[in-house]
């Protein structure tokens, strides 16, 4: 998957590395504001058996 990516991306190395380090960037600022949220209420480790 990563090769196909860098094929598709445009441009000489250096231009692929900083289009791959904003991909990421955004990747992981969508799954911090809208991902993690939303599924913060379904995952239970904030739920304490030791009472």
């Amino acid at each position: 998957m990563y090769a196909a990516l860098w094929r598709v991306l445009p441009g000489p190395v250096w231009a692929k590395a900083i289009q791959c380090l904003a991909l990421v960037v955004a990747v992981v600022a969508v799954l911090f504001q809208w991902v993690f949220p939303a599924v913060a209420d379904l995952v239970p480790f904030n739920d304490n058996t030791v009472g």
